[in-house]
Parts: C-alpha cells; sequence; structure tokens
C-alpha cells in the first residue's frame, strides 16, 4: 500500500514550467489563456520546493487540446544523452501526484498509480487510453524519486500549439531558467509542432509579445 504522504518530485516540462499555472492543480483555478478551470488536490498545501532540472527526452506537441485551443506538450519515452527538454521540478506528495494526474486524464473516479512500478521498470502505465496516463521514472533528487508524466506512445502525429499555450511555456522558461528571448527561440523553433507551423519570424513575435 503506498504511502501518500511520502514526498516526490513532480517533473514538469510543457505549460506547467510557469508556477502560477502548476499551483491551479493544487489549489484550483483557471490559468490564464486557458478554458478550463481545475479543482486542485485534495491537500491544497504549496510544493514544499521547486528546482529547474534537464530532461533526456525530446519535448513535442501532439493531439489537440480544447483546454489550449491546439496541441500540447510531451516528451518522448525513448531518452538519449543528445535530447534536452527544459524541466521544473515541483516537491509534493504522491497524494497531490495522483490527483494531479486525476486531473490531467480528466479521471472523475479514483485512481491508483504504483510508483514502485514505475521505479522497477522505468515507466508504469496508469490509464490506458490517455493522453497523459504514463508515469516516468526519471531518477532522484536529494533522496526524493522524480516522476512526469507523458503519453504512452511516442508514434503520435505533431499539432500546432496555440498562442496562448507558447506564452505559458514562455513565460515558464523565463521564470525557471531564466533565457532570454534568443535562447528561448533556439530552443522552441526545432521542435516539432512548432517547426512544421511556425515560420521563425511568427514565433519571435510571440516570444517577444509582452505581458498584458
Amino acid at each position: 500500500m503506498e504511502n501518500l504522504n511520502e514526498k516526490v518530485w513532480y517533473a514538469c516540462y510543457g505549460s506547467n514550467l510557469l508556477q502560477e499555472r502548476f499551483l491551479c492543480y493544487i489549489q484550483g483555478g483557471q490559468p490564464a489563456g486557458a478554458h478550463t478551470s481545475y479543482i486542485g488536490c485534495e491537500d491544497k498545501t504549496p510544493p514544499i520546493d521547486s528546482e529547474e532540472m534537464s530532461i533526456s527526452a525530446e519535448l513535442y506537441f501532439a493531439k489537440v487540446s480544447i483546454n489550449w485551443n491546439g496541441g500540447i506538450a510531451f516528451i518522448r519515452t525513448t531518452f538519449t544523452p543528445t535530447a534536452s527538454t527544459y524541466g521544473r521540478i515541483y516537491l509534493i506528495t504522491k497524494g497531490q501526484l495522483i490527483d494531479i494526474a486525476r486531473q490531467e486524464t480528466n479521471t472523475s473516479t479514483s485512481l491508483e498509480i504504483e510508483f514502485e512500478k514505475a521505479i522497477k521498470n522505468g515507466s508504469y502505465i496508469f490509464k490506458q487510453p490517455s493522453w497523459y496516463g504514463n508515469l516516468l521514472y526519471l531518477g532522484e533528487h536529494n533522496g526524493f524519486p522524480i516522476f512526469t508524466i507523458t503519453n504512452e506512445q511516442d508514434s503520435q502525429s505533431s499539432t500546432k500549439p496555440s498562442n496562448a499555450y507558447l506564452k505559458t511555456i514562455i513565460d515558464g522558461l523565463r521564470e525557471t531558467h531564466w533565457l532570454d528571448n534568443h535562447a528561448i527561440f533556439d530552443y522552441l523553433k526545432t521542435k516539432h509542432g512548432i517547426i512544421e507551423n511556425y515560420s521563425e519570424e511568427e514565433l519571435r513575435s510571440i516570444i517577444g509579445e509582452k505581458k498584458d
């Protein structure tokens, strides 16, 4: 039986790079630019800690989210030293991570996640089919395991992310990794979902837009 009060790192790589957006999963609320209001976790305690990190898996955009009106971020399930995705880890409880997974997978019933199986096997598919039903184990940091969620398939067709979604990721990259506009452009311009759908001029324009 899992001790749901045990601490784990939850690794984010998309819109949840921005803490304000991530806290909607914890405390409830509607993220700026999104169409969905979240109920939050049963335990609404903010993350104990947060740090930047790099994930050795490729970032890409797929599916069509009604919430964001376009493609959303996933990482490949295959890790490679040549891939580097900017991430952010939040120190939360296993119970909170399960509640986040319920919201990410639109699950209204109870959800069970076997964290030890993910550690042993490197991944654990806790809901299928589902966009974010695959729990990946990314190692340990400061004595706590690191997990993230993505799709179980790497062969998804890429889709265009919306301006609002990209702006949230861009703000998260600035907040978490202190990237300037040039670094953000160099990072995003090669990602599948962006490279096929945005010109360099369009991408630079989105990155350069000021927040209201």
